[in-house]
């Protein structure tokens, strides 16, 4: 089996005993099973998606989702380091990225139809695809911790908890947790669209050009603005702050791989 292909199976089934850890609900604390466990499944997938990195970048889906899944995984890895109870979203956010890389693998054959050009601007090229990826990697994040608060809200309305919801963080943690996340990435994806404008008008002259992908990070852009405003000036949380949180996150999602799923897959 050729190595990168082993790599990426295995990252795969990294993620699968840290899930079932995670699951069982009722933990005050996580023990050290738990962390050896999500060590190893953020390491193993972090390495293949650095290996993707250290060779040539071709803009294809594959290579974008790995390197997309590995940074929302060390953001992961950091947040939980950092705040209070972040870890509690394991149980739904290590699912998602295996199907991610499930997703990543199946279409690693397919071979991509954009072309990645620097235009002699390397250094701006790398900087806008870090921006960008690390954007991506926080809207993940804040979209993990929206449904997680959602969860939690239907499960006390509906006085039917479960095992998967004593897992989650709380409702007023995971909001904490989808307010921050999202505050940050507003941050990075208002440096993502600077460092596109740079890169475009250094390429060609031109500030901004109004694609697919630029139109859908504006418009994400603006409605992570107004979330943010109204849950500070109006109190806006729960399911309504959920769906549009959960909207942004659609919105990235056609912005980046989604338009290279259409553009490798349905038209190439």
């Amino acid at each position: 089996m050729h190595g990168k292909s082993f790599l990426a199976l295995a990252a795969l089934a990294a993620f699968v005993p840290v899930t079932v850890v995670s699951y069982r609900g009722g933990l005050s604390e996580p023990g050290k099973l738990f962390w050896l466990l999500f060590a190893v499944a953020v390491v193993v997938p972090s390495l293949h998606a650095a290996s993707i990195l250290l060779g040539p970048w071709d803009s294809g889906l594959s290579q974008a989702l790995w390197v997309s899944l590995g940074a929302s995984l060390l953001l992961f890895a950091a947040c939980c380091l950092a705040i209070r109870d972040c870890w509690r979203l394991t149980p739904i956010v290590m699912p998602y990225l295996f199907l991610l890389g499930a997703l990543a693998l199946a279409t690693g054959d397919v071979p991509s139809s954009a072309q990645v050009e620097s235009h002699g601007h390397q250094g701006w090229l790398m900087l806008h695809i870090g921006v960008s990826v690390l954007t991506y990697g926080l809207t993940t994040l804040a979209a993990m911790s929206a449904l997680a608060a959602f969860l939690q809200e239907r499960a006390l309305k509906r006085k039917a908890p479960s095992r998967l919801t004593h897992a989650l963080p709380s409702i007023a943690d995971a909001e904490r947790l989808e307010f921050t996340l999202l505050g940050a990435a507003e941050i990075v994806l208002g440096a993502g669209l600077v460092t596109g404008m740079a890169l475009r008008y250094l390429a060609d002259g031109v500030l901004l050009s109004l694609d697919h992908k630029t139109l859908l990070s504006i418009l994400a852009f603006v409605l992570i603005a107004a979330v943010l405003a109204l849950h500070s000036w109006a109190g806006l949380r729960g399911r309504q702050a959920g769906r549009l949180v959960l909207l942004v996150y659609l919105l990235l999602t056609l912005a980046y791989p989604g338009v290279k799923f259409v553009t490798d897959l349905l038209i190439a």
